[in-house]
């Protein structure tokens, strides 16, 4: 199956303006077979068959380039106030060493960019951020309220170490302290002598973590490092699981959703609209959605078909009654459920579990059902388990 969805090879001219993280020449050698270009930065698509890569993601340790998470830092005497006012959640309880997801907002409430925050040191922000110019929006906030803040890209290179042994692979080279690292925080230490910083965090809803590399000439030797800490778990290098992720219900900014969309209109997300007393971009706009409610939404959708690997190239349309409706933005085949799953926007009314639909795909035309997400793991158990 895996064979097929990867039979045509395609050659990208490769340039400089093309970013590479410092692990780039590492996912050369570990053979990666195809590259994304994620905030201009090339980023590893796969290696081996997805299935396989997302079998020993659940059973044993994987490492994952994700440097194309371009960092942000926002820095300086007026950081807290400028990063508080960006986003719906209130970063006025998020202590230093916490991480958060976050939610960038725009002034009518749509979505800029849904990083994950870290708050490693009193007046330091890094927004890890998804395809997007976030920093750029989060500049001309701060230079439009006149700020005294610095808003740029530091030396910080995340790279994700995912799966059950990955708090076995990590802990011998940082110590027993990493057990003690709660879900969604972070902490400095050091790896065969490097600085970096550690978080618990990651995009496939199983124990994991990420690893920052902070000097770019370092990202070589911190990659290897972490292979050879995990080699008597079986540490393989991969490309993020897109199953895994649909699964945890976790979104892809710039395909599930974009600036043109807010939070009430994802399951999952309106949680994030936090009620607070303080100001931030976009507030009015949202607290008016929250008493008005949307026109459509995005849901899950489970697909009646035989197992189908080849995501969309481009959104499927989605009809109910004969009437188009809506669109599919994901589709991928869950080993676990051993099904069909993705994401479908349809009109609030059509948005509840088990409304019928019809889809036009590559693959024909599919029966699909709405369904909740996440699909798996809602209050986020395993990886929030704890490490001991």
């Amino acid at each position: 199956m895996g064979e097929e969805r990867y039979a045509t090879e395609t050659t990208l001219f490769m340039g400089p303006w093309y970013r590479r993280s410092p692990y780039f020449e590492a996912t050369v050698r570990a053979g990666a077979k195809g590259y994304d270009v994620y905030n201009h930065t090339l980023l590893p698509g796969y290696y081996d068959d997805p299935n396989v890569e997302y079998e020993h993601l659940l059973t044993s340790v994987v490492v994952w380039d994700v440097g194309a998470e371009w960092t942000i830092e926002v820095s300086g005497p007026d950081a807290d106030r400028l990063t508080d006012e960006i986003t719906c959640r209130d970063l006025t309880t998020c202590a230093v060493g916490q991480a958060k997801y976050m939610l960038v907002t725009a002034p009518d409430g749509g979505i800029v960019n849904d990083p994950v925050l870290l708050h490693p040191d009193e007046g330091r922000w890094w927004m890890q951020c998804a395809d997007s110019d976030a920093g750029l929006y989060a500049l001309g906030v701060a230079i439009g309220r006149g700020y005294d803040v610095r808003v740029f890209h530091p030396d910080v290179y995340p790279m994700q170490v995912q799966g059950p042994s990955s708090a076995k692979t990590l802990a011998k080279l940082v110590g027993p302290e990493l057990f003690d690292l709660k879900y969604y925080f972070c902490g400095r230490f050091e790896i065969a002598g490097m600085p970096v910083v550690i978080s618990r965090t990651g995009f496939s809803a199983t124990p994991g973590f990420e690893v920052n590399c902070l000097e770019f000439s370092q990202g070589d030797a911190l990659w290897n490092a972490v292979l050879d800490a995990g080699e008597e778990f079986g540490i393989r290098v991969a490309a993020p699981s897109m199953a895994k992720r649909v699964e945890a219900g976790m979104m892809n900014h710039g395909s599930d959703m974009t600036i043109e969309n807010n939070p009430f209109q994802i399951m999952g997300l309106e949680r994030l609209v936090e009620e607070q007393p303080q100001d931030y971009v976009g507030k009015d706009a949202l607290e008016a959605i929250r008493r008005e409610g949307v026109k459509e939404r995005l849901v899950g959708i489970e697909f009646e078909a035989e197992a189908f690997d080849i995501d969309p190239a481009d959104f499927w349309p989605v009809f109910h009654d004969g009437k188009e409706v809506g669109r599919v933005t994901e589709a991928v085949w869950s080993p676990r459920l051993k099904k069909n799953i993705g994401y479908v926007w349809v009109p609030t009314e059509l948005s509840e579990s088990g409304t019928k639909l019809e889809v036009e795909s590559q693959h024909g035309r599919l029966v699909g059902t709405t369904a909740a997400i996440p699909f798996v793991d809602p209050k986020k158990q395993v990886p929030a388990a704890s490490l001991r």
